[in-house]
Formats: structure tokens, C-alpha cells, sequence
């Protein structure tokens, strides 16, 4: 079983709720999804069992000593990426024009790594997660690997929970491509309906069922109703509403996980929401 935890934007809350829930549901495999800001496994100490590179594309590679500098690839470059026979590696595509018109094959593609990534065993289980190379873009290849990357754990466990990316965006479709089902945290604002609209329509394209959840809900309370509204309008399961808790900012400062705070009125409603949520999925 595999849930994904997702939000129209960042900020609203999702790693928090998603790292809350790993903790309630025990014996569960973490996939750090969210890859342009990874910080699931900054709330467990661990140890890093496997670690590899990922390519996440090619890029031109120039031999100087064979260029005759005829200036043919520069003509040729769309994406402006070769000046003066340099080329520029973070606005180089990996097209491979250059390589063709070369009359010297002084120019090859060689494989661009985009990220490390890591397995990584901590007292709670297993992250499959990984670290961006500077300018490096995420990618749904990245995530679909790190998905594939924790099968032989997961086959061991009853549950799989992925942070997911914030968005709608390429890297969202492959978290949610083949899970079973969608937690997506909003926020009490009008950008936080929009944003919940949005997702919802993407999960339904790709037939995914949906949660959803309202964090902070308190701290507008006309708008929590609006979004319930839509809810109920699209026939979807609101799963759990959780209060504005100055608790929640404790526990990202000290890097504990909030169902650490016995006295966090946000840690009790997402334990009841995990109630709701083992009913639905188990």
C-alpha cells in the first residue's frame, strides 16, 4: 500500500503531517519525493546503507583539441548554451545538434549525474531519498527511481508513505503514478483552494482516489468551510482538520517529529486522523 502525501504548494504543512503519520503507522518505508527540498530524513538519525548516482540526462562535451573553430555549433545551438567554444553547462539541453553538424567530432554527449541517491536505515525504518546536484531540476525519472529504489524494502512492510513534491508538475504525476491512494494538505486561504483544486483534478486524471486534510483550519474559519464545501461537492473524504499549533514550529526547529509533543493539541488531531485513515486504506 502505497500513500502519497502531496500539497498545492510548499509550506502548508505536508512534511509534517506526513512524518507524523510514518511515525503512527510504525514499520513503514519513507520516499523523500519532495527532491528539490528533501528534508524528510533530517528527522531520524541514520545511517546511509547504499548510495548511487543518478543521470538524469547528456550533456556536450567539447574537444578543443580537435575543434577547428568553425563556429558550426554555435549556428546550431537553440538553447544558446556554446559561446566563444565554451559551453555553458546549465543551459545545454542534451539535444545532440552540435554533435551532428561537427565536421571534426569534436564534440560528444557524456552523461550529466543530476543526483545522488541514498538508502537510508534509521531506527524507524527505511528512507529511500535523494541530493540534488547544484542546478540540477527534478525530474520524474529521479522520482520514479527512488520509488523503484525501495521495492525490496517495502515488499517487507504493510505501508509505503511519500512526501511528495509540492505542485502539479512532473514530478507529482510520477509520486502518485501507481499508488493507491492521496493525502493533500491544504491550507485555509483562496490560493489554498485553488491549489486543492488543482491537485484534485490531476489525481482524478490519473484515477487516484484522494484525502484530504486542512491544516491550521482555525485560523480562517470561513474559508475552512469553503473548502469543506468543495469537498463535499466533489464527493471526497475530509480525513482530518488541524489547529493552528505554535508546537508544530517547535518540532521543525528541534528536528522531532510532532507526535513527540504529548501536550500538542496538532499532534492529537492528526492521530485522529490517522484512525480515520487506517479505516479507509487497511
Amino acid at each position: 500500500m502505497e500513500l502519497v502525501v502531496l500539497s498545492g504548494k510548499g509550506g502548508t504543512g505536508k512534511t509534517t503531517i506526513a512524518t507524523a503519520l510514518s511515525e503512527l503507522a510504525k514499520n513503514v518505508v519513507r520516499v523523500d519525493c519532495d527532491v528539490e527540498a528533501s528534508n524528510f530524513y533530517l528527522f531520524y538519525d541514520g545511517a546511509d546503507i547504499k548510495k548511487g548516482e543518478f543521470v538524469g540526462g547528456k550533456i556536450a562535451s567539447l574537444n578543443k583539441e580537435k575543434c577547428i573553430k568553425c563556429g558550426k555549433c554555435e549556428e546550431v545551438c537553440k538553447f544558446d548554451a556554446i559561446h566563444d567554444l565554451e559551453i555553458d553547462p546549465y543551459a545545454c539541453e542534451g539535444c545532440g545538434a552540435c554533435t551532428l553538424i561537427c565536421p571534426q567530432n569534436a564534440i560528444k554527449l557524456k552523461d550529466e549525474k543530476a543526483a545522488d541517491t541514498f538508502i537510508t536505515k534509521t531506527d524507524e525504518g527505511i528512507i529511500s531519498r535523494a541530493e540534488m546536484e547544484i542546478g540540477s531540476d527534478a525530474s520524474g525519472k529521479l522520482i520514479t527511481f527512488l520509488r523503484k529504489n525501495s521495492k525490496e524494502f517495502s515488499e517487507k512492510e504493510k505501508l509505503t508513505i511519500i512526501d511528495g513534491s509540492p505542485g502539479i508538475g512532473c514530478p507529482v504525476i510520477a509520486s502518485i503514478t501507481g499508488s493507491d491512494i492521496v493525502l493533500i494538505v491544504t491550507e485555509p486561504t483562496k490560493s489554498g483552494l485553488e491549489d486543492l483544486k488543482r491537485v484534485v483534478s490531476l489525481c482524478e486524471h490519473f484515477g487516484v482516489p484522494v484525502l484530504v486534510s486542512i491544516n491550521k483550519y482555525d485560523i480562517n474559519e470561513d474559508m475552512s468551510n469553503e473548502i469543506e464545501k468543495y469537498i463535499e461537492e466533489k464527493g471526497l473524504k475530509l480525513i482530518g482538520k488541524i489547529p493552528y499549533d505554535d508546537m508544530v514550529m517547535k518540532s521543525i526547529n528541534e528536528l522531532k517529529p510532532i507526535t513527540y509533543y504529548e501536550n500538542s493539541i496538532a499532534k492529537i488531531a492528526i492521530e485522529e486522523m490517522w484512525s480515520n485513515i487506517k479505516k479507509i486504506i487497511f
